[in-house]
């Protein structure tokens, strides 16, 4: 399909931020060969290693640093849980891309060299450079395991899944029947019992709160603690430092110009009559002869190319839109494609374009004009830029020195603070035990808490907290782990206990009139007034409380259902009427269609991959971090 690149382009986002750029132009059987050292896991024959193991990890990572920004803790991905969740979903990949080849669903090179073109972060001024992609590589500090690996594996992998989400079924009867019963809503009165009352009735000696401290010592222990005073050591530290001159700003501008605007794009339509680079001559013949019909229906109505677009174009995903593809830059398309559509005016029609696709007639209808900024209006931008080239250079230059100082003269923070130039910070207490976030990773507070640091008195070794950020600490008082002493702690005894005995209270007394209400008897209770609530909108009812409104049986009514809220005591509602959902319409049964279709598409799927774990062979070892559990 002609359209191939122009339909995957969500795809290849998605792929770069899977991905992040960890790839090169070497081909897919280095890849395959590259077990990158001990092998984890076996899909198939197939190996997964140490080495995608750790980029995956990597990628996992920046995409969790990215989400949560300064709280980011690195050191969830030391939990055994989340490695083998990283190595099952490559295992899970890797399933794909066997199952995509058993089923013959293979990308061309040509397919697969028109992805990987038409990705910015490997263009220079509008074209793929193989010297920008191998600098994007460079600047992951990664050798090349392949690019089009990937990128083939994932687009043949999502043309199998796609096979099965977009299959979902669902027909019109079930269809109403969700929307009659999701849509229909109920008249309600709702009554609360009040917590504060009967908190009034409750009262709790001194001997419950005696017994209550007793019963519940770890409950009251206050864990061994530190307080610090710390140094942080980043990059972002050392911006105040570095400056950047004109002449540095307008030399980057001057060498990076592709950065500062947007290339010429163009808005093309076509008819395209396919017919493969491999087939014969007198298939070829035919379609040109084809082709050539149609051009001259064009060449006699130029205003119905949308029509005849429609009619005769055999690229399914523009044929419908009257043969539009949509804005595009230099290296989306294909050669003769794009060399065709840059020579033209706009309104203008080319005569036929033969490509590996087939034959074109290709119409231009716009033409967005390249946008280029000025150094005035990217100056921040670049010295900024600049600056953070320069501190993170910096920081690489003195954070080995940081490191020996800080353990070299270990008594004091301050030669370590003098030689980076920043302020020695005072902190709180810090509890041992889990990180707390932050700079207080767990190996921040294993540092703190160690012989050397607690004991010795001497500063942590330099630990290292996030990319570029160096930490180090200074135990300056410390409290051992002990057991607060029962007059500190009574408040909140007494204030539990209270809380515990009315809501049981309630509980017991609600029950009771609940009961009393579904039997038809009498109850004293101050209805709200009545308002009407379906299952998505329920305002001030418990999400859980509304789901027992509409299990409720409404054959009889006034109809009673309750429980108790973890806040406000205990709930009661009575159901008064039901109102069903007057019309379907087509809008509405047919969003409701589109909903269905993707979760049965998705079961589909999954449902698929059960199956095919079950039939395939596969293998995983134990990570470390699994055996030591």
């Amino acid at each position: 399909m002609f359209d191939f690149v122009h339909e995957k382009k969500r795809v290849v986002q998605f792929v770069l931020l899977l991905i992040i750029l960890p790839f090169a132009f070497w081909g897919v059987d280095s890849y395959r060969k590259s077990g990158g050292g001990e092998s984890l896991a076996t899909v198939n024959g197939e190996k997964i290693g140490a080495q995608e193991f750790d980029n995956a990890m990597h990628q996992q990572q920046q995409r969790m640093r990215e989400m949560a920004g300064p709280t980011f803790d690195q050191t969830i991905f030391d939990k055994p849980e989340i490695k083998r969740s990283i190595l099952e979903g490559l295992v899970t990949q890797h399933l794909l891309g066997s199952e995509a080849r058993k089923n013959g669903l293979a990308i061309t090179d040509e397919q697969l060299a028109g992805v990987i073109a038409g990705i910015a972060a490997f263009q220079k001024d509008g074209k793929f450079d193989k010297q920008q992609y191998e600098k994007a590589l460079s600047a992951q500090n990664m050798s090349p395991p392949v690019f089009e690996a990937r990128v083939s594996q994932e687009l043949s992998s999502r043309e199998l899944t796609d096979a099965y989400t977009q299959s979902g079924y669902a027909s019109n009867l079930v269809v109403d029947n969700l929307i009659r019963l999701n849509e229909q809503q109920r008249v309600v009165s709702s009554a609360k019992f009040d917590l504060e009352s009967y908190l009034k009735q409750v009262k709790v000696d001194d001997a419950a709160i005696s017994d209550y401290y007793n019963k519940n010592q770890n409950e009251f222990k206050t864990p061994e603690r530190a307080k610090v005073e710390y140094l942080v050591f980043s990059a972002e530290s050392l911006m105040p430092q570095v400056a950047v001159d004109e002449a540095e700003v307008a030399k980057y501008f001057n060498e990076h110009q592709s950065e500062f605007g947007t290339q010429e794009q163009r808005q093309a339509s076509h008819i395209l009559i396919n017919v493969s680079a491999q087939a014969s001559d007198a298939e070829k013949k035919a379609a040109k002869e084809k082709a050539e019909q149609v051009l001259q229906k064009v060449k006699q109505a130029p205003g119905s190319f949308a029509v005849l677009a429609k009619q005769y174009s055999q690229d399914p995903g523009s044929a419908a839109n009257g043969g539009d593809l949509g804005m595009f830059g230099r290296g989306t398309m294909v050669k003769p494609f794009e060399e065709a559509v840059y020579k033209l005016k706009v309104g203008e029609t080319t005569d036929l374009v033969q490509s590996d696709f087939g034959f074109h007639i290709i119409r231009l209808t716009a033409i967005k004009a390249a946008k280029s900024q000025s150094l005035a209006e990217v100056k921040g931008f670049i010295t900024q830029r600049l600056k953070a080239q320069k501190a993170s250079d910096k920081f690489a230059e003195l954070a080995e020195k940081f490191s020996n100082i800080v353990y070299e003269q270990s008594d004091s923070l301050k030669p370590a603070a003098e030689l980076v130039k920043v302020a020695v910070q005072q902190g709180g207490w810090l509890n041992k035990g889990p990180a707390t976030g932050g700079i207080w990773t767990d190996k921040a507070i294993q540092a703190v808490f160690s012989d050397d640091a607690m004991k010795n008195k001497r500063n942590t070794a330099a630990v290292e907290v996030a990319p570029n950020t160096l930490v180090s600490a200074r135990v300056v008082e410390y409290q051992p782990a002990s057991v607060r002493p029962v007059a500190e702690v009574s408040a909140g005894i007494q204030k539990k206990l209270q809380y515990q005995r009315a809501m049981d209270l309630i509980a017991k007394q609600g029950a009771e009139a609940l009961g009393h209400l579904q039997h038809g008897e009498q109850a004293n209770i101050a209805w709200q007034p009545v308002q009407t609530i379906s299952r998505a909108q329920h305002t001030g009812l418990d999400a859980e409380l509304t789901h027992l409104v509409f299990q409720v049986n409404a054959a009889k009514l006034p109809a009673y259902v309750g429980m108790p809220l973890e806040q406000n005591g205990f709930a009661l509602v009575r159901v008064d009427a039901v109102k069903d959902t007057a019309t379907i319409d087509a809008v509405k049964r047919s969003r409701y269609l589109q909903q269905v279709r993707q979760i049965t598409g998705d079961e589909l799927l999954q449902s698929y991959l059960a199956e095919a774990k079950k039939h395939a062979d596969i293998s995983m070892k134990a990570l470390a971090s699994d055996e030591k559990k």
